[in-house]
Formats: structure tokens, sequence, C-alpha cells
């Protein structure tokens, strides 16, 4: 019984473990670059406001001058639901940790633009109604706002 108990117990702590490393490192290389999180829930094969979101912003240029330009650090949370599209059971683990945190009612598409301590700074439900270049513009002047 003990051996059962130990068993479980760390593959529950190892589980834990993986995801805030992931996390961790998302905050820590925010900090150390100064950056902000952009954290984005999406249903990548069955949500299609998430599909447009991705589409007509995350994949833009505007958008990933966000990233290359050390505005933010983006993160994707991706939960689909077809057989061929199924992530690793390791990142399901990780998603879903986030999402506990960030996401319990589950909302999709959900973006979330947080400081590298995890802060929410806004929050966006549904479709973005900008396109990639406002959206972008509207990160930019969060993160100025966040400089002394």
């Amino acid at each position: 019984m003990k051996t059962i108990f130990s068993t479980l117990f760390l593959v529950a702590f190892s589980v834990i473990s993986y995801a805030q490393n992931r996390w961790e490192t998302t905050k820590k290389t925010a900090s150390e670059n100064h950056e902000l999180i952009l954290l984005n829930f999406s249903g990548s094969d069955w949500c299609i406001p998430c599909i447009k979101l991705h589409k007509n912003i995350i994949e833009t240029e505007d958008f990933k001058k966000l990233e290359t330009d050390n505005i933010i650090v983006y993160l994707n949370a991706d939960f689909p639901r077809n057989k061929k599209n199924q992530l690793s059971a390791e990142l399901k683990k990780e998603n879903a940790f986030i999402a506990d945190r960030y996401n319990p009612k589950g909302i999709f598409p959900y973006t979330i633009l947080l400081n590298s301590e995890g802060k929410i700074l806004k929050s966006w439900e549904g479709l973005i109604s900008a396109d990639a270049l406002a959206f972008s513009n509207e990160i930019r002047q969060i993160k100025q706002n966040q400089n002394p």
C-alpha cells in the first residue's frame, strides 16, 4: 500500500513540477528580457474563433514582431479535440495546469496579457475584434506604461 501511495505521489508531483517548470521558464524569460507574457487558450481544431484569431492575428508579421522586439513571450495552451491533433500527455497536463490557474471557466479563445510575475494586466474573451496591427499596438502601449 505504501508503494502504491508513494508511486502515485511521485507521478502527481512530477506532473505538477513539469507544468510549473514550463510556466516558471516562461516567467523567467519574460523577467530576464523585461517582456510581458501573452497567454492564449485555444481549441485549434474545433473552435472557429480560435482558428480565426490565430490566422488573422497570431500568425501575422505585426504580431510576430512583438516577440522579435522583446515585447512579449507568447505561450499557447491548446486543447484540440480531433484524435489526429492530440498533444502529448505531458503537454495536455501542462495546459490543464495553466488553465486551472488562468482559465478556470474554460473560455475559448481567451487571451491574457501578464507581467513577468504572472499578474494579469489585460484579458480578451472570444475573438479579438481589432486587427493584428491595432492589437499589437495596444500591447506595445501597455508595455510602455509598465516601464518606470
